[in-house]
């Protein structure tokens, strides 16, 4: 039984269809024996409204990047919200998990003056208040795949969390998570098809579940077949400039000796990477073609974590429609949705390994990390 917990998420089939992510066939049931470990950024808003939104993604990236290494690599289900990350763990894991978190909220707090609040929920505590955690693994690439998330345990976990239960305290002062393979190098995409739509569409309150798997289907299909919307990355990769705009965060990132050290290291460091890849130098395994070819292909840019989450580049009448769409079922109690509009997107990067292609780039919105809920 406990040996049937531990490889529950490795167990689970991969889907490579985005257009198939609300058939429930997919979706698995965490073991009752499993947690689901939920953070975000307190007063994210302001902290983006004061153009804070690179520090925002990489304490939510943060998250994912310290459970990560905590586990030594292994695979766990995970989603990045933005401004934050929701994940489960087998219990063999929750110690390691549990450290990492608090160490990732000191650090989010010394390091980025942001706070990062963080709670831990047994999936028995979500099923006994009438919610369950199902998982599914979508595949964007070969590469690698990531989880999806349904049955409205998330949303409650994250709740309760916003409510003080089930929290994680922070480590002491000093305390530094291993962020190995964290890093925000790439400047902002601007949009080639006229706009970066940041789309959030969650079930409304007492919605029938058949109706809102419609709406999300059809809102899945209508960008699955449109010429007209795609991935937020560009196919020849981000823009990569020098010295970094996230040259601060990626040395603070890092362990060992003063700040001053490891600004020093980063900045020499992220030379040589920049060009490496300027210049398509290979060393050894590592070809920049390659990588940067699993890099676009690796984005994150749509998810579904109790609720449909996209990164768009559109046109504005792909954008018009898609609003139109979600108006209607709004008004007819089946969704809140949530929409922004702007010209680039960005990227935070967690590349444990160079060799490997099983690196994974979050994609946000600067201005969008909690999209703007729209009348409903």
């Amino acid at each position: 039984m406990a040996g049937g917990s531990e490889i529950f998420y490795s167990g689970i089939p991969v889907f490579r269809s985005f257009a198939r992510l609300m058939d429930p066939a997919l979706y698995a049931p965490l073991p009752d024996d499993w947690t689901v470990g939920v953070a975000d950024i307190v007063e994210s808003t302001k902290a983006i409204a004061a153009q804070r939104y690179k520090a925002v993604n990489m304490a939510g990236a943060a998250v994912v990047a310290s459970v990560t290494n905590a586990l030594d690599g292994r695979e766990f289900p995970f989603v990045f919200g933005g401004d934050g990350a929701s994940f489960a763990v087998s219990p063999a894991d929750l110690d390691k998990a549990r450290e990492a978190l608090a160490a990732t909220a000191r650090w989010v707090r010394d390091d980025l003056d942001l706070v990062l609040r963080v709670a831990l929920v047994p999936i028995t505590a979500i099923r006994a208040a009438g919610f369950d955690v199902r998982v599914a693994r979508f595949g964007p690439s070969a590469n690698l795949s990531y989880a999806m998330f349904a049955g409205g345990g998330l949303a409650y976990a994250d709740a309760a969390m916003k409510r003080g239960e089930f929290a994680v305290d922070p480590a002491p002062p000093g305390t530094q998570p291993d962020l190995s393979g964290l890093s925000c190098r790439f400047e902002v995409m601007p949009s080639a098809r006229g706009v970066i739509l940041s789309v959030l569409v969650l079930p409304a309150k007492d919605a029938d579940p058949a109706s809102f798997r419609r709406v999300i289907e059809d809102i899945v299909g209508r960008v699955e077949k449109s010429p007209d919307a795609g991935r937020p990355v560009p196919a020849n990769g981000p823009p990569l400039r020098w010295p970094p705009q996230g040259l601060e965060y990626e040395a603070r990132a890092r362990r060992g000796g003063s700040l001053a050290l490891r600004r020093a290291v980063v900045l020499t460091f992220t030379l040589w990477a920049y060009t490496l890849m300027r210049f398509n130098i290979p060393i050894g395994k590592f070809v920049p073609k390659a990588y940067v070819r699993q890099l676009v292909e690796n984005s994150d840019f749509r998810k579904f974590d109790d609720g449909l989450r996209m990164i768009l580049d559109c046109t504005a009448e792909l954008a018009a429609d898609i609003e139109q769409r979600l108006v209607a079922a709004a008004a007819q109690g089946v969704v809140r949705y949530g929409l922004h509009e702007q010209d680039a997107a960005m990227m935070t990067c967690f590349t444990p390994s160079v060799m490997r292609a099983d690196h994974v780039h979050f994609i946000d919105a600067p201005a969008a990390v909690t999209p703007r809920p729209l009348p409903c």
